[in-house]
């Protein structure tokens, strides 16, 4: 059994010394060290140097704390704006479904808070569904029906969440089996069974793993899906909508006078 992990004892302060910002202050530090999982009162207590009364003062459950680390992560962290310009809404949309899943993928903490706890403020909640807005007005500009905007865009939002989900549940696994036994699981493939499989994992492509490349054929599906969709209703995309857009902008020249 995995023996628990225990924080560093540090001089006791004073009754009333804490704040609740101390308080979550402390608990990113500790869970940086124990994880999300391990976190707990008690040892959090111990780790800020209080009696665990002094937390519950605060916080009457570890999940009252969790919501307010998970309100303070995303104040912290600058999420990109999910902004799509109707011109170019195709790069726009790629560029901010992979700064999502970097920002994910670059905090555990995170990760485990927003998407695996899902625990959201309203106002968070609110401050979401107003960004994502003005994302799927600007694909119904682009030439979607609302409908489809609205479906493109919630399919970018849960293949990014998802990746993120499925690779930081990967992880935790891999640790845990690692720290039973000690060595890596031994693969299920085998080249006489499963020859053409065998091959492709050999040059590089994982089956059911959250990698770059399945992240980058997923998105791309579902921009293409898109795209047939604008094109379908006579709408032009990307780059030819910007040059139809400046064409139509440029004022006409007045046919010239016939010559007499």
């Amino acid at each position: 059994m995995a023996k628990q992990p225990a924080a560093e004892k540090r001089p006791r302060r004073e009754r009333g010394s804490i704040n609740p910002e101390d308080i979550i202050t402390g608990a990113f530090a500790l869970a940086e060290d124990v994880s999300i999982d391990n976190l707990s009162m008690p040892l959090l207590g111990k780790h800020l140097g209080v009696g665990v009364t002094s937390i519950y003062w605060y916080f009457r459950k570890k999940d009252d704390l969790l919501n307010a680390m998970t309100d303070r992560a995303l104040k912290q962290i600058a999420f990109e704006t999910p902004y799509v310009e109707a011109g170019d809404w195709r790069e726009s949309l790629r560029n901010h479904a992979h700064n999502m899943r970097t920002t994910f993928r670059g905090s555990a903490i995170l990760c485990d808070l927003v998407l695996i706890r899902g625990a959201l403020s309203p106002k968070v909640r609110r401050l979401g569904v107003q960004q994502m807005e003005s994302a799927i007005g600007a694909l119904v500009e682009a030439g979607l029906s609302p409908e489809d905007a609205f479906d493109t865009y919630s399919a970018v939002s849960v293949h990014v969440r998802g990746s993120v989900v499925l690779e930081r549940l990967s992880q935790k696994t891999r640790e845990l089996h690692e720290s039973a036994h000690g060595f890596d699981e031994p693969s299920a493939i085998d080249s006489e069974s499963t020859p053409l499989i065998a091959t492709l994992t050999a040059k590089g492509h994982r089956i059911g793993t959250a990698d770059e490349n399945n992240f980058e054929y997923g998105l791309t599906c579902i921009l293409d899906h898109a795209d047939a969709l604008i094109r379908s209703n006579g709408r032009p995309t990307g780059k030819t909508a910007r040059a139809v857009k400046s064409t139509s902008a440029r004022p006409r020249r007045k046919p010239a006078s016939p010559r007499v």
